[in-house]
Formats: C-alpha cells, structure tokens, sequence
C-alpha cells in the first residue's frame, strides 16, 4: 500500500500541474479501491451494498472539484479516504435506520369508522401497559397527546434522538404483539 500511496501522490501532483494523462490514470487506479471501501463501509454498518457506486461517484466528483485544495506536500491517500468517508457518512445518513412496520399488518386490529374498540378485539391499552415506560411514555405523548418529537424531549428530559427511538422501538414493539393476536 506505501508503493501505492506514492504513486497516487506523484499522479495528483502531476495532474494539478496539468498533465491529463496523469489524472486520467490516477482515477483509474482509486476507483476500485473506493468501491471496496464503500462496500466494505456499507455493509460493516449493516446496509445493502446496491449504492457503494453511488458513494464512489460522488467521492470522484468531491476530488475533482477540491483538488486545488490538496497540500501537494501531504499523502494523496489519508485525503482521498478522509473524502470517501464523508461520503458514506453522507449516504448512510441520507438512508439512515429506520424501522419500516406495513401497514398491512395492522388492517385488522385499526377500528372501523363506527366502531370504538379494535376489530378483531385487540386490546391496545393492554399492549401499551406491557411496554417498558420510557417507550409507552412516549408512545402516549406524541401518539395520544399530539406532542411532537422535540415537545417530548422537553417534557422528558431526553435528546430528540432518544425520543425517536423509543418512539420507534415502541411501534415495533406494538407490531409484534399485535401481530400474535392475530388469527
């Protein structure tokens, strides 16, 4: 990897002098490595791999256009993987972790226009009561009460990331038991 290093410094110094041929090979020599870096990136923190070319594209795009920035007196690597990180950050964020519950699994437990209670007898309340606290206190503050995620965390003492978390444990935690009540 050092002999590698290298060279990507001498064809970054040699592409901002102007050499086009040198630029074109430098590209061409990260462009598998950063796609072994975004996949390895994605799949370490529990993603699909489907947009490491995604990641890849926008790394070579941020390169290009700062690479006036880079210290011809520094290692092109740490620089170019400083970028790729920021840009798997960026992709994870934007995908982030959420926990997708259909809403199929609720069809038969949402009450129908006339009726008071859950169609098929599920008792919600019942539910609620065999959550942890912190997850039915929120559940109740933004589900019952309309409170919204940044009211909660005031009311509660909580960062608004804890609340979403508990709010979406809590959901899912709903979604399982209500789903063995089920026929």
């Amino acid at each position: 990897m050092r002999g590698q290093e290298h060279e990507w410094t001498g064809l970054m110094r040699s592409a901002n002098a102007g050499d086009a041929a040198a630029y074109h090979r430098l590209l061409s020599a990260i462009t598998p490595v950063l796609r072994a870096v975004a996949r390895r990136g994605l799949l370490r923190a529990g993603q699909s791999p489907d947009q490491s070319e995604d990641i890849v594209q926008e790394t070579l795009l941020v390169v290009h256009l700062k690479r006036h920035t880079w210290d011809p007196n520094a290692a092109f690597a740490p620089w170019l993987f400083t970028i790729a990180r920021n840009k798997l950050i960026d992709a994870l964020r934007r995908r982030g972790r959420r926990v997708f519950v259909d809403i199929d699994d609720f069809i038969d437990v949402l009450p129908g226009e006339e009726a008071s209670e859950p169609a098929s007898g599920v008792d919600i309340e019942a539910h609620l009561q065999q959550l942890p606290p912190r997850q039915r206190d929120v559940l109740q503050s933004i589900s019952v009460e309309g409170l919204s995620i940044a009211e909660t965390a005031k009311k509660f003492a909580m960062r608004e990331g804890a609340v979403r978390v508990a709010l979406h444990r809590g959901l899912a935690a709903l979604a399982a038991r209500a789903r063995k009540d089920l026929p």
